[in-house]
Parts: structure tokens; sequence; C-alpha cells
């Protein structure tokens, strides 16, 4: 039978929390998308920990399209009724499928361990539906992240990370003129996505982003603050090298590390990458904020589809346990490179970048400046953001005006609602 983990904070933060909860056993087959370095090390901690509780793990993962494959394929399990016990799924997806009758809820799990103490209330609230946590958060991610290779840098002249737009630039015309690729991409709609989010919080400021990006307002889409926005993109289009097209996100992270780019834009899971090459953050790779003043949010989690068979449950309550636990938080999240998603996790063994997207949140929080990512499925329907993904890639290939931009997105948008 299953028992809760009784193992307290202290004694898990310092890495012990694995052991001493029951052998409580049970199968769960996971569907996910991590399979890059940083990422299949970091789903490795959650397996190894399953295991090491008796638990029998079916690891199915699906590379690929940012999520977008792995969305497919669970599509196909559910329709033939044939569910994975745990689906890696975030935001507005979590309660697609709740509304759908397809989740199970792990509302005993969480009530026992007091998730609603430990988790930030927003974030609380993505994870529940009718007031049940169908889903459980393993961290928090900062999407508005530049990364950069400070011996690339110190070719061209770079003595500082850029805190405007004009600042990146200026930088990246210089690293042009050295003969350097500014900026590593990747050639798909979702990083495409991540650069345009990132460029709209800085030129349009968080209640700007908020407005067009999660409320979906049509004179905030076809603004000229939108309109500058996409000049900006145009911009950096001209700073990444000529086969940046279908490239994966950790391939570009590698051209920074190997001194091939200087800058790579992208969520602090690239510094996973970094670390798993055994690069030291402030040495090797710097990173800092992408100019604005705010925080744009992506969590990950896993969530819970009705299963049957009492290993099946068993399976599902012992990983929900686990993702919560505080040692795996802190394990998972070291090796991922994001924070946990609990507040009550020490930090002393993060580096600077996690502790600075840590205080940052905080900030942000008060501000009202943290913003749910758009191109990472925390702020908007899937089929929305499609609009967003197809309009976005459409103009970053093309040559498409901006002001034709602006009114071509708010017109997809308002069709797709």
């Amino acid at each position: 039978m299953f028992r809760y983990r009784t193992v307290t904070p202290l004694v898990a933060a310092a890495g012990l929390a694995f052991s001493g909860a029951a052998q409580a056993g049970g199968t769960v087959e996971v569907l996910h998308w991590w399979t890059s370095g940083g990422e299949a090390r970091a789903v490795g901690e959650l397996k190894n920990s399953f295991e090491a509780e008796g638990g029998t793990w079916i690891d199915s993962p699906i590379a690929g399209g940012g999520g977008d494959a792995a969305m497919t394929a669970l599509r196909a399990r559910v329709v033939a009724g044939n569910p994975p016990a745990a689906v890696q799924l975030k935001g507005p997806g979590i309660q697609e499928w709740a509304e759908q009758g397809a989740l199970a809820d792990v509302e005993d799990v969480a009530g026992a361990e007091g998730w609603d103490a430990v988790l930030p209330p927003v974030l609380a609230a993505i994870m529940k539906h009718d007031g049940k946590y169908v889903a459980a958060p393993v961290n928090i991610h900062r999407v508005d992240w530049i990364w950069a290779n400070p011996e690339v840098l110190a070719r061209a002249g770079i003595e500082a990370m850029p805190t405007t737009w004009d600042e990146f630039n200026a930088a990246a015309d210089a690293l042009l003129a050295a003969g350097i690729t500014p900026l590593a991409h990747g050639g798909q709609p979702w990083q495409d996505a991540t650069i345009f989010e990132n460029v709209v919080l800085g030129v349009g400021g968080a209640d700007f982003f908020r407005a067009a990006l999660v409320d979906l307002d049509q004179d905030a889409l076809n603004s000229p603050t939108m309109v500058a926005a996409f000049d900006q993109l145009r911009r950096m289009r001209g700073y990444v090298d000529p086969n940046f097209s279908g490239r994966d996100w950790n391939l570009a992270t590698a051209m920074v590390m190997n001194g091939e780019a200087a800058f790579q834009i992208m969520g602090d899971w690239a510094k996973g990458e970094f670390l798993a090459a055994g690069k030291v953050p402030g040495e090797d790779f710097l990173c800092a904020p992408t100019p604005g003043n705010g925080f744009v949010l992506n969590s990950d989690s896993f969530t819970f589809f009705k299963v049957s068979g009492e290993d099946n449950i068993a399976g599902q309550k012992l990983l929900a346990s686990l993702i919560m636990s505080p040692g795996f938080q802190a394990t998972f999240n070291l090796a991922k490179g994001s924070i946990p998603a609990r507040t009550d996790v020490p930090l002393e063994a993060f580096d600077a970048c996690a502790q600075r997207s840590h205080d940052d949140l905080l900030k942000a929080t008060e501000a009202n400046a943290l913003v749910p990512s758009m191109a990472h499925e925390m702020a908007i329907s899937r089929s929305v953001r499609g609009e967003f993904l197809d309009l976005v890639t459409e103009f970053f290939n093309s040559n498409m005006s901006s002001e034709d931009a602006a009114g071509r997105l708010a017109a997809a948008v308002k069709r797709a609602m």
C-alpha cells in the first residue's frame, strides 16, 4: 500500500529525501520530451529516485518540436484508450485535458504533504482543476535569458552583457565586423517565438506583454509597439548564421559553448547543457536577463492521466510525492538549470545564475512583472499559440513588413479565438 513521504525538508534538502520513505512500489509510464544532455540527466534523477523506492519506471521519451511531437503522440494514445500514467504537460494544456475528463487527481498526496503551503499561488492554480491537484510542478524556468561565451565577446571588444536592445544590436554589429556569428539560433517555430516574446517584453514591458501575448488584446497586437517589436526581430534575423534552419536548440547552445557564436537567447534549460559539459558559470559562460524589466515564466510539470489497476495508481502517487519532495526538487533543478518550484528549498548549492533567477522572480512578483510564456505554453491555448508561431516564423523567414506582421497577427489571433 502507498504511504506518504515523511522526510523533513532539512533532511531532504541535504540530499537524503529519497531514503527513508516507504518502499511503495508501483509502475508508472512517463511520456516526456527531455532527451538532450542536461534534460536527460535531470529526468534520469527522477527515474533513479522512483526505482530506488521500489517502483517500475517505463520511459517514453519523444524528442523534437519543443513538445509538439510528444503532444501528437499523447492524443493518439488517449484516443486509443491507452494513456500513459504521467505526461510532461503544462499551462492551459493541463486544463484542456482536465475538461475532457482525461485526468486523475492526486489531491490525497498533495493534502497530506501540504503542497499549498510551499508553491507560489499562481503556479499552484495552474496545477489544479476544480480545486484539486492533477499535476505536480518540477521547476520554475526563466525564459528571458541571454547566454554568452566570454572569450568570443572579448575577441570583439565587448566588455559587458547588453542591458538594452540597442546595446545588443551594437554588440552584434561589432561581432559581425569581427567575423563572428552574433546569435546562435535554431530555426524552429518555438525557438523563433522564444526570441519574439523576449523582444516583446524588452520593447513593450510587462504590461504590454500581458496585454498582447496573454490577454490577446487586439489593440495591443496591432499597435505601434508591436510593430517596433517586429522591427527588432527583423534586426536579429541578420545576426544568425546561414545554416540556422531546423537546428535543435541544444545544438545552438553548443555553438556558444564551442566558440562558434557569441550569444544565445533561450530559457535556462540551456544552462543545463553547459553544466552537463562541465562548464563553469561566470567563467566559461555568462548569463544575463534579456532587455526588459520582467520575468517570463515557464514551468515543467507532470500531469496524471486516468489509468486502471492498483499498481499504476500507486505508481502515480509515488511519482507525485517524489516530484514534490524538497530533495528531488533540489537535485533535479541543479541538473536541469532551473530553480525549484517549491519556495522552501535552500539555494546555497545553486549557481549565481539560478540565484539571480530566484531573486528576480520575487522582485517581478512584487512589481506585477511576472508574465507566463506564450512560446512555452504557459499563457494561451495551443491553437492560438500556433497562430503566433506560424506568423512569427513566416516573418522571420521572409521580407514581410513589420506593419503587415502586426496586422496579420491580430487578425489570425481573432480568427482562432
